[in-house]
C-alpha cells in the first residue's frame, strides 16, 4: 500500500507534538490505517491500538455498537461509524479514535450503498464527526482512499486544535 508518508508523518508529529494517544477501528480497510500508521518509525509514541471489525458481532461485542444502530442503518452508516469511533476511544482509553466503515467492493454495494461507500468518523470525546466518501476504483483503490482520507481527516481536527 502507498499511502504518502508525508500525511502520515505530517499525522504522527501533530499526534505526538499535542500529546494526544490515538486509536484506531478498522472495517473494509481491514488493518492498512494501522500499518500505515506504524510504517514510520516512533508510532508508539502516540499509537495505543487498533482494532480490525469486520463482523457486526465483533463491532458490538469490541467497541460497544447497538445491535439496535446495526439494524436500523446497517453497518455501512455515519451512525455506526460513529459509534465505532466511540466505542474505540471509550474502551481503549485514548485521547482521539478514528474509524473507518465501507463496501470496498467488489461485491456488497446496493443501489442505497454502491461498492465505494465509506464512511470515516473521529471521535475526541466532546464530539463524533462523521464523513461520507464515494470512492471510484477497485477494491484495492477504495481500501487505499479510505486509509488516506482517514489521514486527511485526522490531519485536518489536529491542524484545527493547534
Amino acid at each position: 500500500m502507498s499511502v504518502g508518508f508525508d500525511r502520515v508523518g505530517a499525522v504522527s508529529d501533530r499526534l505526538v507534538e499535542a500529546g494526544l494517544r490515538l486509536a484506531v477501528a478498522e472495517s473494509c480497510t481491514g488493518g492498512m490505517l494501522a500499518a500505515a500508521l506504524t510504517d514510520r518509525s516512533g508510532a508508539s509514541r502516540f499509537l495505543e491500538a487498533g482494532v480490525v471489525v469486520y463482523s457486526n458481532e465483533a463491532k458490538e461485542r469490541l467497541l460497544g455498537v447497538r445491535p439496535d444502530t446495526l439494524a436500523a442503518y446497517g453497518a455501512v452508516s455515519d451512525r455506526v461509524a460513529g459509534e465505532m469511533a466511540e466505542g474505540a476511544r471509550r474502551s481503549l482509553g485514548v485521547d482521539v479514535a478514528v474509524s473507518i466503515t465501507g463496501i470496498a467492493g467488489p461485491d456488497g454495494g446496493t443501489a442505497e450503498k454502491p461498492v465505494g461507500t465509506v464512511w470515516i468518523a473521529l471521535s475526541d470525546g466532546e464530539r463524533v464527526r462523521a464523513h461520507h466518501y464515494r470512492f471510484d476504483g477497485d477494491r484495492a483503490a477504495v481500501r487505499r482512499r479510505s486509509v488516506e482520507a482517514a489521514l486527511e481527516l485526522l490531519n485536518l481536527y489536529l491542524a484545527d486544535r493547534s
